[in-house]
């Protein structure tokens, strides 16, 4: 009997150690996925840095995390350093879609862009339109058929010598319009330039002090640039007969311009006339075709020979002195672009 206790009571120890010490049938790992190597990227010197992972796979109760819908997909992460703006000499920068080269363009037009644009009153269109089409017809039926003549029967050195000695003659006018400009050295460019052709060139007849050696340079002044210089302005437009376009201020100026012409002294008045007549007939002859061009090239000749004129009477104003303000159009208005109507 105590033989068989002995195994029985040995089994039972056994069983009892075997019981304290049991193991689970399964083991648990930490879950996990199979991670793809992560990339960082600095932004502020462009050099990339990986970063490696080793690749894990685990599973649960029989089923990988890749079968329940979970997996990781590649990452990267990007380290924003951006660059502080360097400041130029130039100032700040500019945006990225503006051009340079577009912008000077742009500075250029406003720096050295057109011209002044003047304009002027018309309110005697009317008239000043009736009177446009007497001189059109003058021109043509009278002045360029008698000037066309005159071109044929008298050279061109002649007619040159004609317009040189009429030049010469209305140097008065010049000179007296350079002082009250107080154009000093125009006026003793005209003094130089009077004695010069009288003595040298034959009464006026040449223009030695045009040439290379001496040039001498002419002063185009009248009373009416003088007008302008002093302050005023232009007025209204006005178009005479035979005399042609003109203004407000221009027409006061030929009173001033009269009593500084020397043949105006001459009498009978009959042959005053007469001499103003050939003296016209004579330029005429030396740019037929001038006229004839303008006309032409223009939809409304009247609005062009307008425009020309008040345009160049402005530059020649602008150059000696201050320039008015030009007068607002009445009614009818256009820009004056151009240069002096024939």
């Amino acid at each position: 009997m105590k033989s068989f206790l002995f195994p029985v009571l040995l089994f039972a120890i056994l069983f009892m150690g075997c019981a304290h010490n049991h193991h689970p049938a399964s083991t648990l790992a930490p879950p996990s996925a199979s991670l793809q190597p992560q990339q960082v990227t600095a932004a502020s010197n462009s050099v990339q840095m990986p970063l490696k992972s080793q690749d894990m796979s685990a599973k649960s109760g029989g089923k990988s995390l890749d079968d329940m819908g979970k997996g990781i997909q590649e990452e990267t992460v990007v380290v924003s350093d951006p660059p502080e703006p360097l400041a130029t000499p130039a100032g700040p920068a500019k945006p990225e879609n503006e051009s340079v080269d577009h912008k000077e363009n742009l500075d250029y037009v406003e720096e050295e862009g057109a011209e002044e644009k003047v304009e002027i009153a018309d309110p005697m269109e009317p008239f000043n339109r009736a009177m446009y089409h007497f001189n059109d017809k003058l021109y043509f039926w009278v002045l360029k058929p008698v000037a066309q003549g005159y071109k044929k029967v008298v050279p061109e050195g002649a007619r040159v010598s004609v317009s040189n000695f009429f030049t010469n003659l209305t140097f008065p006018m010049r000179f007296v319009n350079c002082l009250l400009q107080a154009n000093f050295s125009g006026a003793a460019s005209e003094l130089g330039r009077f004695t010069v052709n009288t003595i040298w060139g034959i009464g006026g007849l040449l223009d030695p002090a045009s040439s290379k050696d001496i040039n001498i340079s002419k002063q185009d002044e009248d009373f009416g640039q003088s007008l302008g210089v002093y302050g005023l302005g232009q007025g209204f437009y006005i178009n005479w007969p035979i005399l042609g376009p003109s203004s407000l201020r221009d027409t006061v100026g030929l009173a001033g311009d009269y009593f500084l012409y020397p043949f105006n002294y001459v009498d009978p008045w009959y042959a005053v006339t007469g001499v103003k007549a050939y003296d016209k007939v004579n330029n005429t002859s030396l740019k037929i075709g001038d006229y004839e061009s303008l006309k032409e090239a223009a939809i409304d000749p009247y609005v062009a020979i307008r425009n020309a004129y008040i345009q160049y009477r402005q530059k020649k104003v602008k150059a000696r002195g201050v320039i008015p303000e030009p007068a607002r159009p009445v009614g009818a208005s256009s820009t004056l672009v151009g240069d002096k109507a024939p």
